[in-house]
């Protein structure tokens, strides 16, 4: 299947060095050739294409962004940014299973974690031989995390911990699960969330997978069951202390949705456009109606604008400028025209536009839940709402 001619309209190619664009490059050319053959099988079968996790180590694409003395490849944020997007022009899933990965595990073990940690996890996960995942999200709690009823109690030697998380990304086949829960910090004596390193074999932890999902079925996603499970304090994370650490995990999270959300609208995009000079309607291509440029049009205008506001973000983030509502409003915009241009394709394709011979349902239901995950519409306009008026809405 030859690759589609990558949508750069505004020449966005010119803003990038030349290692970015090789890098996304290789990544996409990897999506063409071993993940795209495989992909519509795993979504209608529902599983994780596991076979493929170590390519993905071998191409440094499992935290790319940390040092490379921790095996990562050491990549700027752009650059990074454009691997997300090629992965989830691919599918959200595969671009879920690397960012939960990097940005939520092996992050939070670089910037909150020992040293020893560090050395003990994270080369490993950087080949893939370790898989991770975030429990931070509860059944009763998603939006206001600070409310988590997970619960860490001091013992001989460690923690023991108690509760459940819902909606995990890799859950059920992570060897290792970043876990959020409150428990009374020794210097202060107060309540704080604290950041756990909990492995799969510890006594009283389980992490079954949850099913029948319309969205992401090409991605894992489990509950975390946390039954008096015994944490050592060699695996409490020492700078992982107050909500604003699980925060700042996602805050790196969020930056890789708003470039990957792009992939997907370019997936929608580009079927769209060689449908319209394909599809014959009335004795002629339906491109050449008004109604169907016009649509065109707008996805495409909306395309660049997501393209340029991600790009942006990135060179504030290498910057050291960029703020967590700055990729907010990144993160709420790129899904919000991704979501759209996916149902506008959807509807250009006619009754095709359902089948698996296009990818569009495909990225229309998996932008579903990208919209929602790692923080909903809604909670980043309020992000966005206390930015401009320094008055905070949540409530």
């Amino acid at each position: 299947m030859p690759r589609p001619t990558r949508t750069d309209f505004y020449d966005i190619d010119s803003l990038l060095t030349e290692d970015e664009r090789q890098m996304r490059d290789a990544v996409g050319d990897w999506v063409d050739d071993r993940f795209l053959p495989v992909i519509e099988d795993a979504y209608d079968n529902a599983y994780f294409p596991k076979e493929l996790i170590p390519e993905l180590g071998e191409m440094g694409l499992f935290g790319a962004t940390l040092p490379e003395k921790y095996g990562c490849a050491g990549i700027g944020p752009v650059a990074y940014g454009l691997t997300m997007q090629e992965l989830e022009r691919g599918d959200s899933g595969l671009r879920s299973f690397a960012s939960v990965q990097g940005a939520l595990c092996m992050y939070p073990i670089f910037e909150y974690g020992s040293e020893e940690q560090r050395q003990q996890w994270l080369p490993r996960m950087a080949k893939g031989e370790v898989i991770g995942c975030f429990g931070l999200t509860e059944p009763d709690f998603g939006s206001d995390p600070g409310g988590m009823i997970t619960r860490a109690k001091r013992t001989k030697g460690g923690w023991i911990l108690n509760g459940a998380k819902m909606w995990i990304t890799n859950g059920t086949v992570a060897d290792i699960a970043i876990v959020w829960a409150k428990g009374i910090e020794e210097s202060s004596g107060r309540e704080r969330v604290m950041g756990f390193l909990v492995e799969k074999d510890f006594k009283g932890f389980s992490a079954p997978e949850q099913k029948r999902k319309h969205s992401l079925r090409a991605s894992v996603t489990s509950e975390l069951i946390l039954q008096d499970v015994f944490v050592p304090d060699s695996h409490v994370l020492p700078d992982g202390v107050g909500l604003k650490a699980p925060l700042g995990c996602l805050t790196q999270a969020r930056f890789g949705i708003a470039f990957g959300v792009i992939g997907a609208a370019m997936a929608c995009f580009e079927s769209s456009t060689a449908y319209s000079r394909s599809r014959i309607m009335f004795g002629r291509p339906i491109g050449g109606f008004q109604l169907v440029q016009a649509e065109l049009a707008k996805m495409l205008t909306e395309l660049v604008k997501g393209q340029l506001l991600a790009l942006q973000c990135g060179r504030m983030k290498e910057r050291g400028v960029c703020k967590p509502e700055h990729v907010s409003m990144a993160k709420r915009n790129n899904c919000e025209i991704a979501l759209d241009i996916a149902r506008r394709a959807r509807d250009l394709h006619g009754a095709n536009g359902i089948t698996s011979e296009y990818p569009i349902m495909r990225h229309m239901c998996n932008l579903e839940s990208v919209k929602t995950y790692e923080g909903t519409h809604n909670i980043h306009t309020l992000v966005l709402g206390e930015a401009v008026t320094g008055i905070p809405a949540y409530r």
